[in-house]
């Protein structure tokens, strides 16, 4: 079967059909066998009677199957609406919000199935894609209410990056594939030739395991990730010489956790990452391995800074939400919603403006007072909110997971007199916690929120 639109792609999975793309459930997959699975995948899209310009969920991971049949939506003009297990108790929402018209569910042998929902989109944006002829893509984010965002984009605008060849890796894939991160990371992997090595679990053990398995090279993950990996010290039990860059992204790095990862990577580079589901993945430098430091954009993204903030228009931004109004102003720019500080040509994140506590007029950036608490013995994880205060406004409160356990009136006491000189009064947590549930996301993001009672 011809393809329609990856042709460009095709050619480069025909250099060594022989070679790797996919290391799954510890086998190998080659580039000739996935254009043959693409093209096979294609026809049975036709045979099935899905046709350009249509929603396709495709509920899946990074299997064999589950790549191919991704691509093959891309071809077939489809506007794919990529599901991971970790929006499973948000399935029918999701598949509701993007009006899918076909779902293809993979199976744990890799087996797939595709179920039809009679129903044809009446949102202004799928139609107008559709009538376009361009493949599309829907990924889900979080606005800053919890309520999720469906952010529709112009799959052939994502793919021109890809066009021009850069350097190959052998790639972990920790971000998922409904999260517009992983899906660069594995257009990344496949438009250069490299090959990327599928996770079972999202485990330190596991995924370090697999670095020294397979001489990963390239190591895409969050902050959050790597605090856990410095908490289980799974690093000491493998060989980690084979990783030449490890990047960081989705939430604000503390400066202490990047120092830490530094000295026990040292020969690793350290490059801060920059993304948005309604923009899509910058290209970034960092000044050096041990720096906040970072330019961000490259071709078809322009940035400015306007009070503060960081302000992005980029070429192949989101054609709109489809449940939300568009968040561009009338010249194409969308707010980031990120406080920066600039330096020249680089920039450095302080945090998200919504999440800045305000006490008594004076600016707390969550990031910064996580950083200086991390440095606590007997700290695994800190996260900071704010809460209404009578007298200042806002008061900084601070949740801790503890690697051992802790007298909490001895622990409190203890941060109040760590915090002296390091932080100023009004950074100092007034109110300090001891948890014992998870601080992030299936996704091992931060989650800031005051949900859980402690001691």
């Amino acid at each position: 079967m011809e393809l329609r639109r990856l042709q460009w792609l095709d050619a480069v999975f025909a250099e060594d059909p022989d070679r790797p793309f996919l290391y799954w459930r510890g086998d190998a997959w080659s580039y000739g066998w996935l254009r043959q699975a693409m093209r096979g995948c294609s026809k049975a899209l036709d045979d099935h009677g899905v046709a350009s310009g249509e929603v396709v969920s495709l509920d899946g991971d990074y299997s064999p199957g589950a790549i191919a049949q991704l691509l093959a939506l891309i071809d077939c003009g489809c506007i794919a609406v990529p599901l991971s297990a970790a929006a499973r108790l948000q399935r029918e929402e999701f598949l509701e919000i993007a009006e899918v018209q076909h779902s293809i569910r993979m199976a744990d042998d890799d087996k797939y199935s595709i179920e039809t929902r009679e129903r044809t989109p009446a949102n202004a944006l799928l139609r107008r894609l559709a009538a376009e002829n361009d493949p599309g893509l829907v990924v889900f984010s979080s606005g800053s209410t919890g309520k999720s965002k469906a952010a529709l984009h112009n799959f052939r605008l994502l793919l021109e990056k890809f066009k021009v060849r850069r350097r190959s890796f052998r790639t972990i894939t920790f971000l998922m594939l409904d999260h517009l991160g992983g899906i660069n990371t594995l257009l990344y992997v496949l438009s250069n030739g490299g090959a990327a090595i599928a996770l079972s679990s999202r485990d330190p053990e596991e995924v370090c395991a697999l670095i020294e398995k397979y001489g990963v090279e390239l190591f895409p993950t969050s902050p959050t990730f790597l605090n856990l990996l410095l908490i289980s010290e799974a690093w000491r039990n493998h060989d980690l010489s084979s990783l030449k860059r490890v990047t960081y992204g989705t939430e604000v790095m503390p400066e202490s956790l990047l120092r830490r990862i530094h000295e026990i990577l040292p020969g690793v580079e350290l490059q801060q990452t920059y993304g948005l589901s309604e923009l899509g993945v910058l290209r970034s430098k960092s000044r050096d391995s041990s720096s906040l430091w970072m330019k961000v954009g490259g071709e078809g993204y322009e940035t400015r800074v306007k009070d503060a903030t960081l302000w992005i228009r980029a070429r192949s931004a989101m054609l709109g939400y489809l449940n939300a109004p568009s968040p561009f102003d009338e010249e194409g720019w969308f707010n980031t919603g990120d406080e920066v500080e600039v330096d020249g040509d680089y920039l450095r994140i302080l945090g998200r403006k919504s999440e800045i506590i305000n006490v008594g007029g004076e600016k707390v950036y969550p990031a910064e007072v996580e950083a200086a608490l991390l440095t606590m013995p007997n700290v695994a994880e800190v996260s900071v909110t704010g809460e209404p205060s009578p007298f200042t406004g806002n008061s900084v409160t601070a949740r801790f997971n503890l690697r051992e356990p802790e007298e909490p009136a001895v622990f409190r006491q203890r941060v109040r007199a760590f915090c002296l000189g390091k932080l100023a009064p009004y950074k100092t947590p007034t109110k300090i916690l001891i948890v014992h549930g998870n601080q992030y996301s299936e996704r091992f993001k931060k989650m800031r929120r005051a949900g859980e009672p402690g001691s």
